[in-house]
């Protein structure tokens, strides 16, 4: 197969889920818990074919010359080897000359895992291994859709169940962290039922959702009325001001007003409006409950809400309930 041909494979490779031993593996980019997962699925399926595993880690920084020879030969034990030289980012040269020579003919009956978190050491190396490893990206869950496809594939693999709206809570509540996210998925798995609903996500992770403008805004746009308020008055008691609330509102109905009735794909709308290609997809679905008649009165109340935020009401707070109230309780399917 020619070279570029082989490349072009290698850098569409599996997905850190389905990754299944090789001679010779690449792991990239920057989520070290995706990369640990990887590795974890590696080593049980030489495990689980071999009936035992020698697995070994190297440091790149301070590999020694000849290392990854010795490492791979046989064993005295005859058991199956994984290496893994964790943190390419930062090799030495004499793992950039070996691993280069090993790279040209590894060896089928061990398996090599090499990890780099990105940037340009190491190159030539990196070049010779997406011609000849299986690739796979370990990048950090991007946004709030990754977030939520990575909750809800969580349950999925364990045969189990869990609610958009739900899914949407827990990564709300736990934050940016990969593996905090995965922790609180497996506690859901060990303690929780069947089916996870937002109702035992907020039993769980209630007291640790930091009730935020967007969070209320997204809330009053999906027409859950008694959330979005309940998360108006937490983010009040944690001392948000009424006026970045407003203008959070009004951006998210901006959006949503914006690609209503309007044809096109998330990708071909983005630039349009401003926005990124999953935002404008998020309201593409909210914009299904909401007739242009409904979004003319949720502006009105929002800029009714922002004149008296900026001092024409006694009662900011108020002004603002009101605004999520006339959001949330129009349109259809509201609740």
């Amino acid at each position: 197969m020619p070279p570029r041909k082989r490349a072009q494979q290698a850098a569409t490779g599996p997905s850190w889920r389905e990754i299944e031993p090789a001679p010779l593996i690449l792991l990239t980019g920057k989520e070290d818990y995706l990369a640990a997962r990887a590795v974890d699925r590696v080593r049980a399926a030489v495990k689980e074919t071999n009936g035992g595993v020698e697995f070994t880690r190297v440091d790149a920084s301070t590999y020694g010359p000849g290392q990854l020879s010795v490492l791979a030969s046989p064993s005295l034990f005859d058991d199956a080897k994984v290496i893994l030289i964790e943190d390419l980012a930062q090799m030495n040269d004499d793992l950039l000359a070996d691993a280069l020579a090993y790279a040209q003919a590894p060896d089928p009956e061990v398996v090599v895992v090499m990890a780099h978190s990105g940037g340009m050491r190491g190159k030539k190396l990196l070049d010779a291994l997406k011609a000849t490893a299986v690739v796979v990206e370990c990048a950090p869950l991007k946004n709030d859709r990754d977030k939520v496809d990575f909750v809800r594939h969580e349950f999925r693999v364990h045969g189990r169940t869990i609610d958009p709206d739900a899914a949407r809570a827990l990564t709300e509540a736990v934050g940016s962290s990969t593996s905090e996210l995965a922790s609180a998925c497996a506690q859901l798995l060990s303690d929780g039922p069947e089916h996870v609903t937002y109702d035992e996500v907020e039993t769980y992770y209630g007291g640790r959702v930091e009730a935020t403008a967007f969070k209320v805004a997204d809330a009053a746009l999906a027409g859950r009325s008694e959330v979005a308020l309940k998360l108006w008055r937490q983010a009040l008691d944690t001392g948000t001001d009424p006026v970045p609330m407003v203008a959070a509102l009004a951006s998210k109905v901006r959006l949503v007003a914006a690609v209503h009735g309007v044809r096109g794909s998330a990708q071909q709308l983005a630039g349009k409006v401003g926005a990124a290609p999953w935002q404008v997809e998020r309201a593409q679905q909210e914009t299904r409950r909401f007739e242009q008649s409904d979004l003319v009165a949720a502006l009105r109340a929002l800029a009714d809400a922002d004149a008296q935020v900026k001092g024409e009401a006694r009662d900011a707070a108020y002004a603002v309930e009101r605004a999520i109230t006339t959001i949330a309780l129009s349109g259809r399917h509201a609740v």
